[in-house]
């Protein structure tokens, strides 16, 4: 028997049922919960109906009988290694690699081909086949620089400086329109969308504190190219602070309409650069190259990024 608690976290002022809060951890299907023979407690240990409403702040205790993990394997993937030892390895991911397994991705993610190409991963982890090693994560359209640790002691020294804030994450960016400053800083807390869970939102009930800071590296044709620093690391936390002072990223398929002058744009975010010390080595930089669908769209635009 498996068993995992979880916290309720949703706006206050909403409830969401049992089944579908559960679905939406992506483990299992609404279907799935009772072919896995899933049960749902409270921590008094009170089985819960499917149909309760939870509200936030609510903590409910899983069990179930056949761990989800067991459709999870591991998948040769052509990882793009920027470095690695026995503690780390950073890897240049691909646009439109999903990080982790969750519903609807149980193939060609980045963690089966890690456990693929470290064959320890698994057990240092305790058979865990859905976020072993991972310290941070990158949504599927942002390329760029990802860190992955190899055992718990890296995970908890490089998991530490995520939550200090002390790690150095810079990112590039074509937007549309101009930022007002050549300089500048976005300030306003972000939190999960009322009207559609999967966007989030500035200054929504229960918004956390997000900081992005920026830099102008060029313009054309009413289009930027930003560099940006992460100090927070809030889910969509660059898109939905462009999008706030009306510059969202070129391509995004949620907080912005496609573009007449680049129709088939993908979203041009780019995890380019990474300063961060690591167990045994100290501090270490690394970079990702401006992939080619990148460089493609600062070409046509006259935009050096080097410069």
């Amino acid at each position: 028997m498996n068993s995992e608690q979880f916290h309720v976290q949703i706006p206050d002022e909403e409830t969401i049922r049992v089944d579908r809060f559960v679905a939406s951890l992506g483990m299992f299907t609404r279907s799935q919960i009772s072919r896995r023979s899933v049960s749902v407690k409270d921590l008094s240990g009170e089985d819960l109906k499917l149909s309760r409403r939870l509200k936030d702040g609510d903590v409910i205790l899983l069990e179930w009988d056949d761990p989800p993990s067991s459709e999870i394997k591991p998948e040769p993937l052509n990882l793009n290694i920027v470095y690695e030892d026995e503690n780390c390895i950073v890897i240049d991911k691909a646009q439109g690699v999903v990080v982790h397994p969750a519903h609807g991705h149980t193939h060609g993610t980045l963690v089966q081909g890690l456990l693929y190409h470290c064959n320890e991963l698994e057990d240092a982890f305790g058979g865990d086949r859905v976020r072993p090693g991972i310290v941070h994560r990158l949504d599927k359209d942002t390329s760029g620089l990802i860190i992955a640790a190899k055992n718990t002691g890296a995970l908890e020294l490089l998991s530490a400086q995520f939550r200090d804030r002390s790690v150095k994450k810079t990112y590039l960016a074509v937007i549309r329109g101009a930022p007002p400053f050549s300089d500048g800083e976005i300030e306003e807390p972000i939190g999960r969308d009322p009207r559609d869970r999967k966007k989030f939102s500035i200054r929504t009930r229960n918004a956390k504190y997000a900081l992005t800071r920026y830099r102008l590296l060029g313009e054309s044709r009413g289009y930027s190219l930003l560099q940006l620093r992460i100090l927070t690391g809030r889910t969509h936390q660059i898109r939905v602070h462009l999008q706030s002072i009306g510059c969202p990223v070129l391509g995004d398929p949620i907080y912005s309409r496609k573009n007449p002058a680049f129709p088939e744009a993908t979203l041009m975010l780019h995890s380019w650069k990474l300063a961060i010390q690591l167990p045994e080595i100290g501090k270490k930089r690394f970079s990702a190259a401006v992939p080619g669908y990148f460089s493609a769209i600062l070409s046509e635009l006259g935009i050096d990024y080097l410069n």
